[in-house]
């Protein structure tokens, strides 16, 4: 709580990106996304009990923003930022003020919730939990290896995938913040491990960093079915999907019986209206191969989000888990860094540094 005789800050401008307009196809542009600055009071007497003023310090720039600009709500299933308001984002904030005996001044929070602004108020109630700053993680790994891709990467695999040591696990997207989770998690399951990237700079990097025992660059490949047969000799056990489209596709032509397929996103496909995306047309495969395909969204497991927590902290201090993290700078950076991750120019996980 804030003492009577601490000295106020009062009002700051504010700059905070909002939707102007809806981006059913494509990529989202200044038509779409604009930055404008609002005058923001942080003076105590303004912040509703049970809030807390936020000084952003990081952003985590992931896939599923997206698909919250479309102005319809398509098969992810998340609600629509709304027209002329602020759009929201997972994050790290610093506290400034409170109005909850559960938080004071100076201690870092994560929350889905924070505003795409430099400060924001949010109720206490939106804020995941508390960083320990002590514990030797770096804040920008708290958005890669304990935050939303490396959540997505442990449901999948540890959760849905569940590998057997031995078994054939495919990963697509594998430089990204999802796939350079997943691939470490299956190794350490004791799997062999093949990923899909966009180019040859990425599958030196899955291999000599994120222990992947192979790769290959997909827009090099214009026989699919045939790479997987390369790769895949004896079949996929498990495939975590990031893509979608054409990749989904050919791996049906390639599973074993008993396969699993957590189907964690479909980033091929976020910029198209559903009936200009590719359809899928061998899933009878699935039949008599008796595979299990199963959709998973983030919200419905975050009971398991202190189990996954803890073991993926174990795993960093043990040296198990590596990552890979692409910091840019200032919040002005938003709409550029959002549609980076639709090119195969973004490596790892995308992270935007708002303060110091």
């Amino acid at each position: 709580m804030i003492s009577m005789g601490e000295e106020s800050m009062d009002v700051v401008e504010c700059k905070e990106w909002y939707l102007v307009s809806y981006a059913p196809k494509g990529l989202p542009t200044s038509s779409n996304l604009r930055l404008r600055t609002v005058p923001l009071s942080l003076a105590v007497d303004s912040i509703p009990d049970g809030h807390v003023a936020i000084e952003m310090l990081f952003f985590s720039i992931d896939p599923y923003l997206r698909s919250r600009l479309n102005g319809t709500v398509d098969g992810l299933h998340f609600s629509q930022f709304e027209l002329n308001q602020a759009i929201t984002i997972f994050g790290i904030g610093r506290v400034k003020r409170s109005k909850d005996s559960k938080y004071k001044e100076g201690d870092l929070v994560l929350s889905e919730n924070f505003r795409v602004a430099e400060y924001c108020v949010i109720s206490s109630c939106d804020i995941i939990g508390k960083i320990d700053a002590t514990s030797g993680i770096s804040l920008p790994d708290y958005l890669s290896c304990l935050g939303v891709p490396a959540f997505a990467a442990w449901l999948g695999i540890e959760v849905l995938g569940d590998p057997k040591p031995g078994s054939n696990v495919f990963i697509s997207a594998a430089s990204g913040g999802v796939g350079m989770i997943a691939g470490q998690l299956a190794k350490l399951r004791g799997c062999r491990v093949i990923g899909s990237t966009g180019s040859d700079k990425k599958v030196k990097l899955i291999k000599e960093e994120f222990g992947y025992d192979d790769g290959f660059n997909y827009n090099k490949e214009e026989d699919l079915d045939a790479v997987l047969s390369k790769f895949f000799p004896n079949g996929i056990d498990v495939y975590l999907d990031n893509v979608g489209g054409k990749m989904l596709e050919s791996v049906l032509n390639h599973v074993n019986h008993f396969a699993r397929i957590p189907l964690c996103g479909m980033i091929s496909q976020y910029n198209e209206v559903w009936t200009e995306r590719e359809g899928v047309r061998n899933l009878l495969n699935m039949v008599g191969k008796e595979v299990r395909m199963e959709g998973f969204i983030l919200k419905s497991h975050f009971n398991r989000f202190g189990e996954f927590a803890k073991e993926m902290e174990g795993y960093m201090k043990e040296g198990k888990i590596k990552s890979k993290n692409k910091i840019n700078i200032g919040i002005e950076s938003f709409l550029d860094s959002l549609n980076s991750l639709f090119t195969s120019s973004n490596i790892g996980k995308l992270v935007i540094q708002v303060k110091d």
